[in-house]
């Protein structure tokens, strides 16, 4: 319909390039049998819908070398440009080194011109003994070890208490975690699941049966660190 519209409106412009707007018309006749032949000519169908023409000059073969080479000869002459001072500040850095001669470290004795008669001797080489220094070598301090240390292979709880009642660590822990506190910081802890945690007192493993009782471990720590059963 769309097509059936803009034939009889001659609307050439939304029929599209002026081959189908021929194709369309001889369709439209055929259906029609009419003749449309004096409206199939481009004067008067497609006359809008030609493209305009547009003239190109043809450029002689030597002018299009000669383009060509200009083109090159622009290249390599911003290539000079750019090029010409990096290759100066080159050659002048490396030829601003100094060919100086090698004297000899050894300090030589000046000799005594001989006497009349004598034979000369050769002169005897001083040389500056090399003395090793005698500074000692400080050790590396060794690692400190925490006066408590805890390692947990299983899921298990804690509670640590300061040794003013404060509480420095409650809740859950998981396995593979571990908590370490210095002398003198704590006071009193409970491990719960004790089978899964590992207690260390400075760097050696404490027994948790001794302060254990249904799989729960409570136990101080004495004014030296070391674990101490709970007094009720």
């Amino acid at each position: 319909m769309r097509v059936i519209h803009a034939i009889e409106a001659e609307d050439w412009d939304t029929l599209g390039a002026p081959v189908f707007i021929r194709g369309q018309l001889r369709s439209y006749a055929r259906l029609l049998d009419v003749d449309l032949g004096p409206q199939l000519q481009p004067s008067q169908a497609t006359a809008s819908a030609l493209p305009p023409l547009v003239s190109h000059s043809h450029t002689p073969p030597l002018r299009r070398l000669a383009e060509q080479a200009g083109r090159r000869a622009v290249y390599i002459a911003l290539t000079v440009v750019i090029a010409a001072p990096i290759i100066f500040a080159s050659r002048s850095h490396l030829g601003g080194r100094t060919n100086g001669t090698i004297e000899s470290l050894d300090d030589f004795a000046v000799a005594t011109p001989p006497a009349v008669g004598q034979k000369a001797k050769a002169a005897p080489v001083q040389r500056t003994p090399v003395m090793a220094s005698m500074a000692p070598i400080t050790p590396a301090a060794p690692a400190t070890v925490p006066a408590l240390e805890l390692v947990f292979s299983g899921d298990s709880w804690l509670e640590v208490y300061a040794t003013d009642g404060r509480t420095l660590e409650k809740g859950n822990l998981k396995s593979g975690e571990r908590r370490s506190f210095e002398a003198g910081q704590v006071g009193r802890v409970v491990v719960g699941n004790s089978s899964a945690a590992q207690v260390l007192h400075a760097g050696k493993p404490v027994d948790l049966a001794t302060f254990s009782r249904a799989n729960v471990a409570r136990f101080t720590l004495s004014s030296d660190g070391s674990p101490a059963p709970v007094v009720d």
